[in-house]
């Protein structure tokens, strides 16, 4: 089973792509993950987007698309796996689309995580990240036991530059623009499942396998 999750910033699909993951055993692709597994091995692939990461640069799509398939052909990605980050514009689901037709390969499923951009707001603003361990939290869903320190490291858990309103705000505008029109896309293709971006983990995670044992 092959998934390509969609959905606006703070949506909740990694969430999400890592109980599919762990619910079919199989893997949970972030195309950041492999950027990074690849710059820090050296291989041939990373060193050829580092080029464009060190110039301030896009890496191209279709260098991009390598790396991924490089990724999705080892041995844990027989059953499947779930993208996460990638596509992110047509272009991209057009090279992804043409790359693995070449190895007699498609996308089974892309599932959009729906939710309006008021309660993305909603969520980020309330988002708390540790400055020494990563950790998340939310001040009003999963808050720290002590205000703004981190319950694991003792750090201090704040709101990212990132998750501000603002910034929220332009990376959502930026969303309709060049990853929205993903939907239609996929749609047309007849492998488009939207399921809701509400609900607790457990309703998530029932969600998403109904759409998916419809077939």
């Amino acid at each position: 089973m092959k998934i390509i999750m969609l959905g606006a910033p703070g949506a909740g699909k990694g969430t999400r792509a890592s109980l599919i993951a762990e619910h079919y055993g199989i893997p949970h692709i972030s195309t950041g993950d492999i950027f990074r597994a690849n710059l820090k091995a050296g291989t041939e692939l990373g060193l050829e987007a580092k080029k464009y990461m060190d110039a301030g640069e896009l890496v191209p799509d279709n260098l991009t698309v390598k790396i991924l398939l490089d990724r999705v052909a080892q041995e844990d990605c027989t059953g499947g796996y779930v993208l996460d980050g990638f596509p992110r514009t047509i272009n991209q689901a057009e090279v992804l689309e043409a790359e693995l037709k070449k190895i007699n390969d498609k996308i089974d499923f892309a599932i959009d995580v729906d939710v309006s951009d008021e309660v993305i707001e909603a969520r980020m603003a309330g988002r708390r990240v540790c400055t020494k361990c990563s950790a998340t939290y939310h001040i009003e869903y999963a808050p720290t036991k002590e205000e703004g320190i981190c319950d694991k490291c003792g750090g201090e858990a704040v709101l990212r530059a990132d998750d501000a309103p603002e910034t929220v705000r332009q990376r959502l505008k930026v969303y309709h623009e060049q990853t929205q029109p993903l939907i239609n896309f996929y749609k047309e293709r007849g492998i488009l499942r939207m399921v809701a971006g509400s609900g607790s983990i457990e309703d998530a995670l029932t969600a998403v396998i109904e759409v998916l044992e419809q077939g």
